[in-house]
């Protein structure tokens, strides 16, 4: 293969440079072109352009490879430890033994977070959305820690991102009691990572949560599995924002609110919602994927295919099994996830579907999952949010550590040429 692409412009003819990934991914590097050719790619979506070049998480979507620091995905799925997967995403290797507990100490000491923030809820309505509730709590944790603005050195950087793990949780939690109008549960520095999640979330003054052991292993994998996904909308929003020197709570915050919206974090959330108008206008789910193959009827199966994964979410499988092994450990009875559970036997064996790839993917089993342990619909994108942290922080570093320019995309614009101003008599 050629180690240069020409360009032909105006007769002329523009060699550029051929930028090959460690996996042989190719790119042509075109940051000279304005430059040399006063020409610029216009590529709405960004979906043919790199922005960067990272060493975090590889995704070849044709094949259904999913890497973390070149690590298979698959090989999270025995005994899922978060806190691993965050330091492996952020550090760039695995943690040894005296790393990772030093790490998870700093975890469980640094999860309270100021009572000063923790007055900042009762600010908040009630049915407050909870992400606002997030990425206004994080922002404001620069207010509470201003000694991790300018992170120079990595034990510096170390000890921000824990506080950042760490206390996310706990602000997930008390937006959720807030919304409840229950008692505020403070982390309990005897469970671990996930379970006093959960205990800050359903726990009592006078009753406890315990958690089941699967309980904790999928709530660890759903958020294993939510952890990095390369240059996302949400992950590309932290690196954009990061390129301005924006310290790492405020960049994180910005990728909340990307996350938010429903095309990215919301996908789950859709999911629960198809499964309610399935409920609720009593169509059997026979029915409904009938409605979902006629492309007259506007109707779309939520939670099946993948933008990137063109032949299978290679998460969608691990979370696909511990869900299968949860639900009836749990023994709920919710018509929802019956039906839901139909949706995935019939997708399975239709052809229509399997001809077009299109298999249950992530979203679709992890708000099975959130709603069978217990967690309200509101709080999925929080819980992804808590997951895709990690990843955030470990893009974040990565672009500070390296020489880069503040991220500064170009437009084609296609408004009014030169147009004279009009006095207000004058105008019609």
């Amino acid at each position: 293969m050629s180690d240069v692409a020409k360009l032909i412009l105006d007769g002329k003819e523009y060699e550029f440079p051929i930028t090959v990934g460690s996996e042989q991914e190719r790119g042509i590097d075109i940051s000279t072109l304005r430059a040399r050719t006063g020409h610029i790619t216009l590529d709405q979506g960004y979906g043919n352009t790199g922005s960067c070049q990272s060493a975090i998480t590889y995704i070849d979507g044709d094949k259904g490879i999913l890497r973390y620091r070149g690590i298979p995905i698959e090989q999270f799925a025995n005994g899922p430890n978060f806190i691993e997967v965050a330091w492996l995403l952020i550090f760039g290797r695995l943690p040894d033994e005296t790393e990772y507990r030093s790490f998870a100490d700093e975890l469980t000491h640094e999860a309270n977070i100021d009572e000063g923030m923790r007055h900042h809820f009762d600010s908040f309505p009630r049915k407050a959305p909870p992400m606002a509730i997030l990425a206004s709590m994080v922002s404001a944790l620069s207010c509470f820690h201003p000694e991790f603005m300018d992170l120079t050195d990595e034990e510096r950087f170390c000890a921000a991102a824990a506080r950042l793990i760490s206390k996310i949780r706990t602000i997930a939690a008390f937006a959720y009691r807030h919304a409840k109008g229950l008692p505020y549960i403070y982390p309990d520095p005897n469970l671990k990572f996930v379970h006093n999640f959960l205990h800050m979330m359903f726990s009592m003054p006078y009753d406890q949560f315990i958690c089941d052991d699967l309980v904790r292993d999928a709530l660890n994998l759903i958020l294993i599995l939510h952890a990095d996904h390369e240059q996302n909308c949400s992950t590309s929003t932290v690196r954009m924002v990061g390129s301005s020197q924006a310290n790492l709570f405020a960049s994180c915050s910005a990728g909340i609110g990307a996350l938010w919206g429903p095309l990215h974090g919301g996908a789950n959330v859709a999911v629960l919602q198809m499964l309610e108008k399935i409920h609720n206008g009593n169509l059997t789910p026979e029915e409904y994927v009938k409605l979902a193959k006629d492309k007259e009827s506007g109707v779309r199966l939520m939670g099946f295919g993948h933008r990137v994964y063109k032949n299978f979410d290679p998460r969608a499988k691990l979370i696909g099994d511990i869900a299968n092994e949860l639900l009836p450990r749990l023994g709920v009875h919710d018509p929802l996830l019956d039906i839901a559970r139909r949706l995935e036997e019939i997708a399975l064996e239709d052809p229509y579907f399997i001809e077009r790839n299109l298999y249950p993917n992530v979203d679709f089993y992890s708000g099975i999952i959130l709603r069978a342990i217990g967690i309200p619909t509101d709080m999925f994108t929080v819980i992804f949010a808590i997951g895709r942290l990690p990843g955030w922080i470990a893009h974040w570093w990565e672009q500070n550590q390296a020489p880069s320019r503040i991220a500064r995309p170009r437009q084609i614009y296609v408004g009014n040429g030169m147009t004279d101003y009009t006095p207000m008599p004058g105008r019609k």
